[in-house]
């Protein structure tokens, strides 16, 4: 039965823990692109209006599952540098979801066993869906898919011209755009705002003028 105490398990789950593997999983990439020499790498967690951007961390105003990291090039562009990022993400979930595991089992942490129950059993979640080969959304491959065709292949064999990790450059202009185009938008709503109290004002002036007639 679904209870009180449920509620609660189901939003520190939604709202930390699942939020937390993300940005984990996306550090997966930063740690492994460091080693061979990324340039401009950014992880980037939340989305809509930046809050606070400092180094290679940029928080958006709307928290949640959303974080994704982005990179300008590597100075390292071999099979095995390419391999080995898009292994990072499985490689540090898996990592840490064994070492807490081990922890559990060996006794330790019981008094947030629950919350590290919980907390590795998404860390796994994330690395079965990120290790198995498997085309997702428009039919791009995950990690695992990725790392497949390259060790078979040498190459990435899908129809996606476009890279899977994004250029922070483009990201940030990308942002700056959408940041305009929302100023934009808020200009004019501020506009008709202004005009439809006018509006209103001018109509009841002329209802006081005819009540005074």
């Amino acid at each position: 039965m679904f209870g009180l105490s449920d509620i609660l398990s189901l939003i520190i789950s939604a709202f930390i823990i699942l939020p937390v593997v993300t940005f984990i999983r996306e550090a997966g990439y930063f740690v492994i692109s460091g080693i061979f020499g990324v340039k401009n790498p950014r992880l980037t967690i939340g989305s809509g209006p930046r809050v606070y951007k400092k180094w290679m961390f940029d928080i958006r105003k709307h928290y949640h599952l959303y974080s994704w990291f982005s990179y300008d090039e590597l100075k390292n562009t071999s099979k095995l540098a390419y391999i080995a990022i898009y292994a990072g993400p499985i490689l540090i979930n898996m990592s840490l979801a064994l070492t807490l595991n081990a922890l559990l089992a060996n006794g330790y942490l019981q008094d947030y066993k629950t919350f590290f129950d919980r907390f590795v059993f998404y860390a796994f979640y994330y690395v079965l869906f990120d290790i198995v080969p498997m085309f997702t959304v428009n039919g791009k491959p995950n990690n695992g898919m990725i790392i497949y065709e390259m060790i078979r292949y040498g190459r990435r064999t899908d129809n996606n011209s476009e890279p899977f990790i994004p250029s922070t450059t483009k990201v940030e202009e990308e942002y700056q755009a959408d940041m305009e185009e929302i100023k934009e938008l808020e200009k004019e709503m501020e506009l008709k705002k202004q005009e439809f109290i006018e509006e209103i004002e001018e109509l009841e002036r002329v209802k006081d003028d005819e009540l005074k007639k």
